[in-house]
């Protein structure tokens, strides 16, 4: 894939996947986490199965650890649409860094102005929207008490650092890095800047490693975080963000990357479970023509969208997901009973997650509400 067209997939307020990871690798500088995996400690299930694909620095991090240093772990969410599982996987890599260290603080942005740019969203229906989100990011495992949890549009320093950078930044600049786009996107992404560096700030303790989990589609809002953050180096002592980069959960219906704009190939976890089982029992899989084909040939797991959903979300236990693969692959598994099987754990998962969502809501409301 040349460069002219990842400039056209990697979109971070699109909806297409990405084809060709060794091609980003390439053009974003991203290094493959194979590299650092075995100085990681208590790898979690997207570093050990490489749902985690690259690195920018992580190094520092794992500096920070060996030291006992502090650091920060970096993320956020538009408000926008439910909390899909796209969202968990964020969410669940903020928890993964917070939890390595007692000196690991976490700092998540709800990104209403971004909603703002690009949904033209109201920040009043965002803020509701956020309660939501913050509901399921809580009971996932975040710990407020070491999170830094604020709305884009109530933290002026975020803001003034992004009214700051835009003195050394060009329309070509940003064309360039995220082709041409509305303004209020190219300002959304100063914005989302000055939330990547935020915990370098005096009022947090001074410049420290921060890691900051995305989505690959996410790699051109790094690329100019650590641009501007080279720029202002030698004035602020920014120490340039260190970044995972995570691959993208096609759609349940095998289309592409997960949308919100597809209802039937999103799965929230606000959905009832009845209805997440009739999604997984419809979606795409990696199923021959026939039964009989099936069990001459095997299945093809690495096409299956089911199979995908397991491996990123709903199986911890990576025997259990060897076995699949196996009996798949050898033929043993059929794509009916491998589906009714996975929409029976995803149910459960759901009914799990809800019980403590509904907990954590009215706490979500208050954190939001102190902002």
């Amino acid at each position: 894939m040349s460069k002219e067209n990842n400039e056209k997939v990697i979109d971070p307020w699109g909806v297409t996947g990405v084809k060709n990871y060794e091609s980003l690798i390439q053009e974003f500088g991203i290094k493959p986490v194979d590299e650092v995996l075995t100085k990681i400690p208590n790898p979690n299930k997207y570093l050990r199965r490489r749902i985690i694909f690259g690195h920018t620095d992580l190094e520092r991090i794992l500096e920070a650890l060996q030291e006992n240093e502090p650091f920060a772990v970096m993320s956020g969410i538009k408000p926008s649409g439910p909390f899909h599982v796209g969202s968990k996987m964020t969410a669940e890599e903020i928890i993964y860094f917070q939890n390595l260290s007692p000196k690991a603080v976490a700092s998540y942005c709800i990104a209403d102005y971004e909603a703002y740019a690009d949904n033209r969203q109201s920040l009043e229906d965002s803020f509701e929207v956020a309660v939501s989100h913050l509901a399921d990011v809580l009971s996932l495992g975040l710990d407020p008490k070491r999170a830094y949890i604020y709305r884009q549009s109530a933290e002026k320093r975020v803001l003034d650092m992004a009214f700051a950078f835009g003195r050394d930044v060009t329309y070509n600049m940003l064309e360039a890095i995220y082709g041409e786009k509305p303004f209020g996107l190219y300002l959304s992404a100063l914005v989302q800047v000055g939330d990547i560096l935020l915990p370098e700030t005096d009022g947090f303790g001074g410049p420290k490693p921060v890691v900051v989990p995305v989505g690959a589609d996410q790699a051109p809002h790094i690329r100019l975080t650590r641009d501007i953050a080279r720029r202002y180096q030698q004035e602020s002592g920014f120490i340039l963000p260190s970044a995972t980069y995570h691959r993208l959960i096609r759609s349940l219906t095998g289309s592409g990357k997960m949308s919100k704009r597809e209802p039937m190939g999103l799965l929230a976890l606000t959905d009832d479970p009845e209805l997440a089982k009739k999604k997984i029992l419809q979606a795409y899989t990696g199923g021959r023509e026939s039964v009989s084909i099936q069990r001459e040939l095997g299945g093809e797991p690495g096409k299956c969208v089911v199979y995908e959903y397991l491996m990123f979300h709903f199986l911890e236990d990576d025997e259990q997901l060897n076995r699949i693969y196996a009996e798949c692959t050898a033929g043993r598994r059929i794509c009916g009973a491998c589906k009714a099987e996975a929409a029976e754990i995803v149910a459960n998962y759901l009914r799990r997650h809800q019980l403590k969502r509904e907990e954590n809501l009215p706490i979500a409301r208050e954190i939001l509400t102190r902002c």
